[in-house]
């Protein structure tokens, strides 16, 4: 008969396909590889996949889409804070897209796990560990109002219901949402990331 030990930790890293392996718990910025983000966000589906079409709308379009609408909300804004935008919901490309009353369910716990690991993404890709208090309220306007279009263009919600829970913009009203397929929404958020990456320097930062 085998015996475990009582005390043995669980496991809590994971493995990515580029090699590395990041500990959940204590991530560190040096684990980070925006191939990995790229790829795990294009598999992982937003509205827990409750959404219409052919193929699943992913997190890395979400995350493009948010990074689009941030420019049209505020215009002429830094390279850098459009790099926050594209890489606001990053860490779900380690513990996938919860939606907002299951985060509320599971409580603290969520809440600091994710945000290592977004202090540690932030790090590596040379941005504040946490962001200005009101460059967070322009993304998170921006996210609730990508919410509000896929909500209504793809996830089955009436115009009235989604401005009750999102709120509504005259911005973005020309946007069209067409899901794509995980290896192509990988392609365009790379390239999307290289080109902003490409104009910044993080020692500005």
């Amino acid at each position: 008969m085998i015996e475990i030990s009582k005390n043995k930790i669980p496991r809590a890293w994971q493995r990515m396909l580029s090699g590395r392996r990041l500990d959940l718990l204590d991530p560190s910025p040096l684990d980070v590889e925006v191939e990995d983000i790229a790829h795990g966000l294009s598999r992982v589906a937003r509205w827990n996949g409750q959404t219409s079409g052919s193929q699943s709308y992913s997190v890395a379009e979400h995350s493009l889409l948010v990074e689009r609408l941030i420019v049209e909300l505020k215009e002429n804004i830094p390279t850098k804070w459009r790099l926050a935008s594209l890489l606001h919901d990053a860490p779900e490309y380690v513990i996938g897209d919860m939606i907002s009353p299951f985060k509320a369910a599971i409580g603290i716990n969520y809440k600091e796990i994710e945000a290592r690991l977004e202090s540690a993404i932030h790090i590596r890709f040379g941005l504040p560990a946490v962001l200005p208090q009101q460059i967070k309220r322009l993304i998170k306007k921006a996210d609730r109002l990508a919410a509000f279009i896929e909500a209504t263009q793809l996830a089955g919600f009436s115009e009235i219901e989604a401005q009750k829970l999102f709120g509504k913009s005259d911005k973005g009203k020309n946007i069209f949402l067409n899901p794509s397929a995980p290896e192509e929404a990988k392609i365009i958020y790379l390239k999307r990331f290289k080109q902003l990456t490409s104009s910044f320097n993080p020692d500005k930062v």
